[in-house]
């Protein structure tokens, strides 16, 4: 199988493999216990927050390990918003969120009287301006993603976290595509909480955090005190460890790996020459994803036929029951009757995949389109 899909997940790493084998065999007490195989655990666990945390330059206190990206963009905006409601009710995000930030605010909004401005890409992307126009005296939290799941568009974060800097309102930035890929410094940036999944730098599932610059915001899980109360239950110190791993490892290789994954991203748009193929893109994007159409291509039939030859890709919108669905991203951008929503598909690469990879891609797209358009 050529894996062509790593914007939905990444291959764990053989380092942060070895990490979570030999932490769960070795280290697996109670980080919360006061006997020796809990302060051994503990100790895991402090070091793999402050391995985390100088990849960050920020201090480990701050950091909050969840379940993942979506478990800390709730607990960021859920928990903010209810603890900062006597501020004002009033949020602001974007319509090309994911589904964990769009449906927190809608949780909000729904259930607990909250206002959210939803602000539509311009020109296929958010400019600050848009910000500044939507702030209120009520706006108490502001939501941005660094870079688009589905697109590579990238935000502009550190503009944004500057207008910020005079207005209440808090910045919380959903970097779960960014992270290992960029440098990433949320203090220099204006970015007061952050969000984070270990298996998208190749770190194992089940494990993220969120940086909080923030002392005061609600849990949404409830039990022990860990966390700095602000998360109950066990650690999942092997997890853990093997995310603080692999983040170190993604970092240190950084600059190298992302000019590889742009030669690769180069050389797969010029080997699409020929294909009546157009791009998804509308201003800066992270190399490690492409989103392309083609021409009177429903995307479901090239996904299908492209796993028969053993090639994984997606459309980057939400998969039910076997049907695409449309993407809430390319309608924000193109409008609902836009052709694109129904032809784009997703190629994202990491700095595993190789030039034969895209060459059996490129032949096999050829072989699909060429014989029908």
């Amino acid at each position: 199988m050529i894996y062509l899909d790593n914007a939905a997940t990444t291959a764990l790493s053989d380092q942060a493999l070895n990490t979570l084998m030999a932490v769960s065999k070795e280290y697996y007490g109670n980080p919360s216990s006061i006997h020796g195989l809990g302060r051994k655990a503990n100790q895991i666990l402090r070091e793999s927050r402050q391995t985390i945390a100088q990849t960050l330059d920020v201090r480990p206190e701050q950091l909050i390990f969840t379940s993942g990206g979506s478990e800390a963009d709730n607990l960021a905006i859920i928990g903010y918003a209810l603890a900062h409601q006597d501020k004002g009710k009033h949020l602001i995000t974007t319509a090309i969120e994911h589904h964990a930030v769009l449906h927190s605010m809608r949780y909000l909004e729904e259930r607990l009287g909250f206002e959210v401005t939803y602000l539509e890409p311009f020109e296929g992307t958010i400019h600050p301006s848009q910000i500044q126009e939507a702030l209120r005296p009520d706006t108490i939290l502001v939501s941005i993603m660094y870079a688009n799941n589905e697109t590579g568009l990238l935000l502009p974060i550190k503009e944004i976290g500057h207008i910020l800097a005079d207005h209440q309102a808090v910045f919380h930035v959903d970097a779960v595509q960014a992270i290992g890929k960029l440098p990433l410094f949320p203090e220099q940036e204006g970015i007061d909480l952050l969000s984070a999944s270990a298996h998208k730098f190749h770190g194992p599932k089940g494990i993220g955090f969120l940086y909080s610059r923030i002392a005061k915001f609600d849990s949404l899980i409830h039990g022990g005190k860990q966390e700095n109360q602000h998360r109950a239950g066990t650690e999942n110190i092997a997890a853990i460890a093997a995310m603080a791993t692999a983040l170190k490892e993604q970092t240190t290789r950084q600059k190298e790996q992302f000019q590889t994954i742009k030669e690769l991203k180069t050389y797969l748009v010029k080997g699409l020459d020929g294909l009546p193929f157009y791009l998804n893109e509308s201003g800066p994007c992270l190399p490690h994803i492409l989103n392309v159409g083609f021409k009177n291509q429903l995307n479901e039939q090239v996904l299908m036929r492209l796993d028969l030859a053993g090639i994984a890709v997606s459309s980057g919108s939400a998969c039910t029951a076997g049907v695409v669905q449309t993407s809430h991203v390319l309608e924000a951008i193109y409008g609902k009757e836009s052709s694109r929503l129904k032809e784009a598909i997703r190629i994202s690469f990491s700095e595993t995949t190789t030039t034969h990879e895209l060459d059996k891609l490129i032949a096999t797209l050829k072989e699909i389109i060429g014989g029908t358009h």
